[in-house]
């Protein structure tokens, strides 16, 4: 009885096994029948990886098409070039008088936050680090960057004092901004990083006209 016994439980106990090898094998065979076995892993990578990028940035997404170094600079430089202008832009609550620099303090923001998640998107889309050691506060190839003392400066402005102050280096920031948006639509190759530096340099150069009008009246 005990010898039955041992015997039975050995039967089942293969079956089993048996019944798992060929769920697995329909299950590999139905993938194999789709896209192949190579081929379907990497489909199924390339697919999850978007959704990855768009999270972490926010939504925004990797962007398409082939691109080379211009445009990975254009992105890491000007990540850090946008976030000074924020920073300016912060500034200016509670700070600000003019209901005009108020008015294009409310513009930075809205556009150029966007476009930060944007060219974060296309850097992990591209494999490539965020910061690539371009340096800050006026380092080599930051054109416009304030330093440390003109942030100060700012922020220790009020009023009209404060107005007058923030036109001036935003100004001279936007300047730099054009500049850089200038050698990408030279040297890129990104059709969607291009039509960034399109768009910078449209809208930057209108609110550098806009605060030259601004500096003139005060």
């Amino acid at each position: 009885m005990r010898s039955f016994t041992h015997r039975t439980a050995g039967k089942i106990a293969l079956a089993g096994a048996a019944g798992a090898t060929a769920l697995l094998l329909t299950a590999c065979g139905a993938d194999d029948g789709k896209s192949g076995t190579d081929h379907g892993g990497a489909a199924s990578t390339a697919s999850a990886a978007p959704s990855a990028t768009a999270s972490a940035s926010g939504g925004a997404a990797a962007a398409p098409g082939p691109f080379n170094d211009a445009d990975v600079m254009f992105a890491q430089m000007m990540i850090p070039h946008h976030e000074q202008a924020l920073e300016m832009a912060r500034l200016a609550d509670g700070r600000a008088q003019d209901p005009e620099v108020r008015k294009l303090v409310t513009a930075i923001e809205r556009a150029q936050d966007p476009e930060i998640r944007k060219m974060r998107a296309w850097l992990a889309g591209w494999g490539r680090p965020e910061s690539a050691g371009h340096g800050s506060g006026g380092g080599h190839g930051m054109a416009g960057m304030m330093s440390e003392q003109d942030m100060k400066s700012l922020a220790a402005a009020e009023g009209v004092a404060f107005d007058r102050r923030f036109a001036e280096l935003m100004i001279a920031h936007h300047d730099g901004a054009v500049a850089m948006a200038k050698d990408e639509q030279r040297g890129g190759e990104n059709p969607t990083a291009t039509a960034l530096a399109d768009d910078v340099v449209r809208t930057q150069s209108a609110e550098v006209t806009a605060l030259r009008k601004i500096l003139d009246r005060l």
